[in-house]
């Protein structure tokens, strides 16, 4: 975990100087980090309340960017069957990019079921204790870091990093370059609809790719 865990420290800086230059409450800022619990709907929803942006509005977006997890569950679903309704709720809530990151090798068959579990679990609690103090950290170092360092380019190349390593398929590059493509021709919707549009269409891609494959 410790290379996820460097990754996302400049990320919660990040939402730290985002969270101080909006006029949000600091407070409600730094409850998005266990209510939202992802680094870019927290930004998002941040930067909404910042503008004025009324609560259906900062809902709805919030949601849109997170629609990706419902993507993660899907996948992970079928490796949760068998386990208590109390366990799949802890691990859902448990479930962002890089958690689905150390789900994907947990569940790659090399581990019986209950280690499986654990090995999954120990990963994805140690990534939120560490987003939850790194964000503390950032709330109140974020009203400090020069304004010129500008951080808000660490938030894609996180990403980049947790994508590009997992490429190793002509699906899975046609899939990330397709949803790369098609979310910056997005971006021009509303409610940050984007990403969530590129992440179908990549999909749509991948799916299409690895049937043709079979």
């Amino acid at each position: 975990m410790l290379p996820l865990l460097l990754a996302v420290t400049p990320f919660g800086l990040v939402f730290g100087v985002t969270l101080s230059e909006s006029g949000a409450p600091h407070l409600a800022g730094w409850s998005t980090s266990w209510l939202v619990y992802g680094g870019s709907a927290q930004i998002a929803a941040v930067g909404l309340v910042g503008q004025g942006a009324s609560a259906l509005v900062v809902v709805a977006s919030v949601a849109v960017i997170q629609l990706r997890l419902a993507v993660y569950g899907t996948a992970l679903a079928p490796h949760w069957r068998g386990t208590s309704r109390t366990w799949r709720g802890l691990a859902a809530y448990l479930l962002v990019d890089p958690s689905f990151l150390v789900g994907t090798r947990s569940y790659d068959g090399q581990r019986p079921p209950r280690s499986a579990h654990l090995h999954y679990l120990g990963g994805a609690v140690l990534l939120w204790a560490g987003w939850q103090a790194v964000t503390a950290v950032g709330l109140t170092a974020g009203a400090v870091v020069p304004a010129g360092l500008d951080l808000d380019f660490v938030a894609p190349l996180y990403l980049v990093a947790l994508v590009v390593p997992a490429a190793r398929t002509p699906a899975v590059r046609w899939a990330a370059s397709t949803a790369a493509v098609t979310a910056v021709a997005a971006t021009a919707l509303p409610l940050q609809v984007g990403p969530a549009v590129g992440m179908v269409a990549g999909l749509l891609v991948g799916a299409r790719l690895l049937r043709s494959e079979r």
